[in-house]
C-alpha cells in the first residue's frame, strides 16, 4: 500500500494502494505509522506522493460503511491522528500531488507544508458537501486559514472540485509542473529548505505552524463523537450508499 523511497535525507511516502489510493483503515494505519517514524529513522524531510493521474480519491466509503459506530469512531481518531501528524510534524513534508484529489486527497495536501501539483485534466477539492458529509470544523479551519474565509466558504459550501490552475491561483496549492516530475519538483522544494541553517529554519517554522498544533491540541472526544454522529446521520448514510451503488456500476 506505501512504497518508501529514499533520496538522501528525504524519504518519498508514495501511496500505492490500487485503484485510487483510498483511505481505509488499513492504509491510514500505515500513513500515520510511516509519517511518524520518518523522523525517528533519519529523515529531514518527507515527500508524500501518489500514482501518475491520481493522488487519493479520499476516504475508502465501501469498507467505512462496513463499520459500526465503535469502529467508526476509532477511524477518525486514526484519520484525524494520521493528518495531525502531517500539521505537526518536527520535519517538512511536502505533498506531491500527481493527479485527481477529491476530498480526503485534499485533506492530505492541506496539511502538508507545501503542495506541488500536476498541471493537466485533474481535479482537487474538499467535495465532502457532495457525498453528503458536513466539513469538520478542524478542515474548515485549516481551509480558510490557507485560502481566507471567502475563498473557504465557496469551495467548501457547495464542495467545489477546481482544476490545478485555479487551486494555484487562490492558494490551494503552491506550484504546478508537468505530471511526471511532481515528485521531483517537492523533493527538490525540501532538498532547497534543508540547504539553510537547521535550527534557524526549524524554530521559525515551528513558529509560523503553531496555530495548526494548536487545533489538533484541542481536538478530543467531543469531536469524534460529532463526526460519528454526522456519518451515521440519515441523510448522509443515503447519500454515501447511493454514491457507491453509482460507483459499482461504473
Amino acid at each position: 500500500m506505501l512504497e518508501r523511497i529514499e533520496h538522501d535525507d528525504v524519504l518519498e511516502l508514495r501511496m500505492a494502494r490500487p485503484p485510487v489510493n483510498a483511505l481505509s483503515p488499513d492504509f491510514v494505519h500505515a500513513l500515520l505509522g510511516a509519517i511518524t517514524q520518518a523522523p525517528v529513522d533519519g529523515a529531514r524531510a518527507i515527500v508524500l506522493s501518489g500514482q501518475p493521474g491520481m493522488y487519493s480519491a479520499g476516504l475508502d466509503v465501501p469498507a467505512l460503511l462496513a463499520l459500526d459506530e465503535t469502529g467508526m469512531r476509532e477511524f477518525w481518531k486514526h484519520f484525524f491522528g494520521l493528518i495531525g501528524a502531517i500539521a505537526c510534524s518536527p520535519i517538512p513534508v511536502a505533498a506531491a500531488i500527481t493527479g485527481h484529489s477529491p476530498a480526503g486527497g485534499a485533506v492530505l495536501a492541506l496539511y502538508c507544508d507545501y503542495r506541488v501539483m500536476a498541471d493537466g485534466e485533474f481535479r482537487i477539492g474538499l467535495n465532502e458537501v457532495q457525498v453528503g458529509l458536513p466539513l469538520p470544523a478542524i478542515i474548515h479551519a485549516t481551509l480558510v486559514r490557507q485560502l481566507g474565509p471567502r475563498q473557504a466558504e465557496r469551495l467548501s459550501v457547495p464542495g467545489l472540485l477546481i482544476d490545478p490552475r485555479e487551486a494555484r491561483q487562490i492558494g490551494l496549492v503552491d506550484e504546478l509542473v508537468p505530471v511526471d516530475g511532481v515528485a521531483a519538483k517537492a523533493r527538490d522544494w525540501c532538498a532547497q529548505l534543508l540547504k539553510l541553517p537547521p535550527g534557524a529554519m526549524s524554530s521559525t517554522r515551528d513558529l509560523a505552524r503553531a496555530d495548526l498544533v494548536d487545533l489538533f491540541d484541542r481536538l478530543g472526544e467531543g469531536d469524534y463523537r460529532r463526526m460519528t454522529e454526522a456519518w451515521f446521520g440519515a441523510e448522509t448514510q443515503a447519500t454515501l450508499k447511493a454514491l457507491v451503488e453509482r460507483l459499482k456500476k461504473k
